[in-house]
C-alpha cells in the first residue's frame, strides 16, 4: 500500500475529505517521529509499539573487497507489532 493508498482508506473509512484524511496521517507521522526524536516510545495497545533501539558499534566486512571496517553506534526506529494485529495478519 503506497501513502496515497493509505490516504484514501483512511478517507473512506473515516468519512474524512482526501485533504483531511492527509492532514491526519501527516500529524500521525509527525507525532511519532518528535516522540522517538525525544527518545519516547509509541504504545498503540493491539497494534503495536514504535521505539527507538541503539545498535552497538561493530566490525563489518564488505562482501566483494572483502575490506573491513567499523560500523558506528547508532540510533535506528523499531516497529514491534502487538498481539492483536499478529493474531489478525495471522489468519490462515
Amino acid at each position: 500500500m503506497t501513502k496515497a493508498e493509505l490516504i484514501n482508506a483512511i478517507a473512506e473509512k473515516g468519512d474524512f475529505s482526501k485533504k483531511d484524511a492527509e492532514k491526519a496521517l501527516k500529524a500521525f507521522t509527525d507525532s511519532v517521529t518528535e516522540a522517538l526524536i525525544k527518545g519516547e516510545k509509541v504504545q498503540l495497545v493491539g497494534f503495536g509499539t514504535f521505539e527507538v533501539r541503539e545498535m552497538k558499534a561493530k566490525e563489518i566486512t564488505n562482501p566483494r573487497t572483502k575490506e573491513k571496517k567499523m560500523q558506528e553506534a547508532k540510533k535506528v526506529p523499531k516497529f514491534r507489532a502487538g498481539k492483536s494485529l499478529k493474531e489478525v495478519v495471522d489468519v490462515k
